[in-house]
């Protein structure tokens, strides 16, 4: 049964992890009770981030791992889960970089991420910060950070670079029924695109119809021109049939109930037009998310992984008080 009638709800494992390691079967058994806790909660689906291997990593041997791992769910009982994957670029897999060997490594890499999509959910989701290399910001050659205006004018020529690789990436994953779904990131963690409108921008600049926006709460509050604006990206987003995925995300990336998320945006201005499903996302305080977001909160203690620690909420307790409150606000 849905968690919302008419709307799948997914949870993110951000909150337990950002490395599924499918090559260790130990872990694995803890993925699976993690999954089987929050399906009986009520979660129809989750999205789970595919880490990035060294350049010398064989891409087919990760798709063989992840495929690996999606016959263990099985296995368990879980064959019937729904999975999105969020994904990132890197320093070495940049498809904007000015050097086309980098360009034709990131494609590759991208390739296998489609690849991975399809085996662990079937007709799903790709979404994340995958144009340009997520945390990466740029320097002059004095070793000066590069800011404002001239950051813009920089990023001209690399989203230039990227077109040919997403033109043939939107294509390969079509074929495969995945869809991908940039999601704009806020310039306190990663140079653009920060705005739904810059994903937007690109996009209309492929020859590739296809191709979508994935669209952050968070990343709303933190980062964006205003409800104004922002009214008119997701009417311009839907117009063009690339309103793939709503993240329901808290601003602090943590507890959803009783939190700063813009509620009224989600009720008026998306969940008219918007048909997908909803992931809550809420980032714990585990590696790398609690040196990179310098996180000051205590972790919501993860069932069968950390020892509980008394008057602190688990992860489980968080989850379903996020589903709860979902499930309030747009009843």
């Amino acid at each position: 049964m849905n968690a919302t009638p008419g709307r799948d709800v997914f949870f993110s494992f951000f909150m337990f992890t950002a490395d599924l390691r499918p090559q260790d079967t130990r872990y694995t058994r803890i993925l699976v009770d993690h999954l089987k806790a929050l399906t009986d909660m009520g979660y129809d689906g989750f999205d789970v981030h595919i880490a990035s291997r060294p350049a010398t990593v064989d891409h087919k041997l990760e798709v063989d791992r992840y495929a690996g791992l999606r016959k263990a769910f099985e296995r368990a009982g879980l064959g019937e889960a729904k999975f999105t994957t969020n994904v990132g670029t890197t320093r070495t897999f940049d498809p904007t970089s000015p050097y086309e060997e980098q360009r034709r490594q990131a494609l590759s890499y991208l390739k296998s991420r489609v690849d991975i999509t399809r085996i662990l959910g079937g007709d799903s989701v790709m979404s994340g910060p995958f144009i340009y290399p997520y945390g990466v910001f740029p320097l002059t050659d004095t070793d000066e950070p590069i800011w404002s205006d001239a950051l813009q004018d920089w990023m001209k020529p690399r989203y230039h670079a990227a077109r040919s690789v997403f033109e043939e990436l939107v294509e390969y994953a079509t074929a495969r029924e995945v869809r991908l779904a940039v999601e704009p990131v806020k310039s306190w963690e990663t140079p653009p695109p920060n705005m739904v409108s810059e994903v937007l921008d690109f996009l209309e600049g492929l020859e590739q119809p296809q191709g979508g926006v994935a669209i952050d709460t968070a990343q709303v509050v933190m980062e964006s021109q205003g409800p104004s604006v922002f009214r008119q990206n997701v009417a311009r987003a839907v117009r063009q049939d690339r309103l793939y995925y709503v993240h329901i995300s808290a601003p602090d990336r943590g507890a959803v109930k009783d939190s700063w998320i813009p509620w009224d945006i989600v009720s008026d201005e998306i969940e008219p037009v918007y048909h997908g499903p909803y992931l809550i996302e809420v980032f714990n305080a585990i590696p790398p998310f609690d040196s990179s977001m310098r996180m000051a909160r205590r972790r919501f203690w993860r069932p069968g992984e950390d020892d509980p620690v008394p008057g602190v909420d688990s992860a489980y307790d968080v989850a379903g008080a996020a589903l709860e409150e979902l499930r309030e606000r747009t009843a």
